[in-house]
Formats: C-alpha cells, structure tokens, sequence
C-alpha cells in the first residue's frame, strides 16, 4: 500500500479501476436501477479486477489455494446472503444474492455454498481460475510481507432512497483452517437499514467481528444520533486502532452523506454523488490521506 501511494505509476491503475467502478454504478443510478443492481454490478466488476483481493485477485491460503467469501444486504427489508469459504464460484457478490433470494437462510459455507452456486446456474471455475501472476508468485516466495490488500465494497443509496451494501474478499494472506473474517458476517462487514447506514468494511476481520463493526455504525447513527461521520470516526479511530483493528469502512446513510474513515496506511475509495446546486455527478476516488474522512450531501 504505501509503494502505491509514494509511486505515481503503481498507483495510476488503482485509481481507473475506481473510476471505472463508479462509472458503472453511476450510469445504472441513473437508469433507476435498484440499489443491490447497482452493488453487484460494481462488485462484481471488482471481482474480475486482479488488482483487488477479491474474485481473479484473490489471496492465497496457507495451503496455496483460494478460498473467497461475500456478503449482500438490503435496507429497505433487512434480507441478507451470505457465502464463506467458497472455492469455485467466479463471482461471490452474486452467490451471496442467490443465498438471500434463492435460499432460505442467511449464509451458506464451503462446499454446500459451492453446490449450491452451480445448482443455481452461477458461473462455476477450477480454483486455479483465482490465481495471478503475482499470487503465484506468492506461493512460491510465501513471503508475509508480500500480502496483498483489497478487501471490496460497494454502498448505494438509491433514487427510490432505498440503502444496500456488499463486500467481496479472498481473506486473510495465508489463512490457515477455513477461517472465515469478517466479510460474509452480516452486521461486521456488510450492513444496511434504510433506517440509519449502508456499511462495508474492510480490514482485520477478527477485530472488525468482535465490534461489531457495521451494526455498531448504524446503532450509534439510529440511537444515538450521530452522524455517519461522527459515528464511523468513534469506530476507526477509537474503538478500533492500528494495532488492533486495523482497517476502514465505506458508509453512506439514508440522506446520502458519506464517510470512508480508515486507520491503515491508505484505502482504496471512491464515491459518486450529486451537489444539490448541480445536476452533474461528482466522482471521487483515493488512495492515501488526502481525503481521510469526507462527508458529502447528495
């Protein structure tokens, strides 16, 4: 993270995959597309982006394979779906979907999530479809330091003011026994209620499950009354730190204001939003601090 942000070069495909990312969910926004169309598009669009940990860019595992795992989450009824440890589904966000709307529970894991992708018609790859140059390189080098970071998300507010939010991962660099993080637990990594926020974040799972991460920005907007900002900020900045937790979230709440704090070295971001004196969109993207926290009025 740090060698993108210090090398204009390294950069530079970051920030166009982020753009090209927004302008997908922009031209569907403007189509009135329903806020989960417009999630699973941008992540799945992320997805076949190897620059990400997440779908073709995924991590590996401590046994060299790749193990990947979504969630998506509606706030206008609170439905859910969820995938962990998935090994052969081209496109997690969209196994995820097919738990919540095909399926009557909530999280489906390994190989029953995998059967279950394919009974659905989903797109079906070997293991081996996850690998890139640079994670093959990794299985050789098995170097930690060399772990990639990415974790994606997706956050929309929608024109019928409608809330939703995904995440898509390959996990922990050299996870070992089918740990699972914080990605597919609904109210840790993915969260939304047209009540208060949609929430995604991305960071050390075991940290972002223990806080509660999602659930708690949403709690503390409803119940509280603060802010998305002020109640993100409390969260990445007090509850959780650096040393523990280190990590970020995108969130925007049910009047469009948007914050994407984060305690890491950097965090890929972006947002596309509409000036209530302008007509025309506005996008946004980052890498580094150069906007840390940002709040925005649709």
């Amino acid at each position: 993270m740090e060698a993108i942000m210090k090398d204009s070069e390294l950069a530079a495909p970051y920030y166009a995959a982020l753009d090209s990312a927004l302008r997908i969910g922009e031209k569907l926004l403007s189509e009135e597309a329903q806020a989960e169309e417009v999630v699973i598009a941008v992540i799945r669009y992320l997805e076949d982006n190897p620059l990400f940990n997440a779908g073709k860019g995924a991590t590996i595992t401590y046994e060299g394979t790749f193990e990947l795992d979504a969630s998506i989450m509606l706030g206008k009824d609170l439905r859910a779906g969820a995938v962990a440890g998935v090994k052969t589904v081209r496109h997690p966000i969209e196994a995820a979907y097919a738990v919540m709307t095909l399926s009557p529970h909530v999280m489906l894991s390994g190989e029953g999530a995998d059967r279950f992708a394919a009974e659905q018609g989903l797109d079906i790859v070997e293991n081996t479809y996850f690998a890139t140059p640079r994670t093959l390189r990794l299985m050789e080098q098995m170097n930690a330091e060399s772990n990639k970071n990415g974790t994606v998300g997706c956050v929309v507010l929608d024109k019928q003011g409608n809330l939703a939010a995904g995440t898509s991962t390959g996990g922990m660099f050299r996870k070992r026994w089918g740990r699972i993080g914080d990605a597919p637990v609904i109210g840790s990594g993915t969260y939304a209620d047209n009540n208060s926020c949609a929430v995604s974040c991305t960071g050390h799972g075991e940290y972002f499950i223990r806080h509660a991460v999602a659930f708690n920005l949403c709690a503390r907007y409803k119940y509280l009354g603060e802010t998305v900002l002020q109640a993100s900020e409390q969260i990445i900045h007090r509850e959780l730190n650096t040393e523990a937790g280190n990590g970020g979230l995108i969130a925007v709440d049910r009047n469009g204001q948007i914050a994407m704090p984060f305690n890491s070295a950097g965090m890929f971001r972006g947002c596309v939003y509409k000036e209530i004196t302008s007509q025309a969109p506005v996008r946004y993207v980052a890498i580094g601090s150069e906007t840390n926290n940002i709040s925005l009025k649709k």
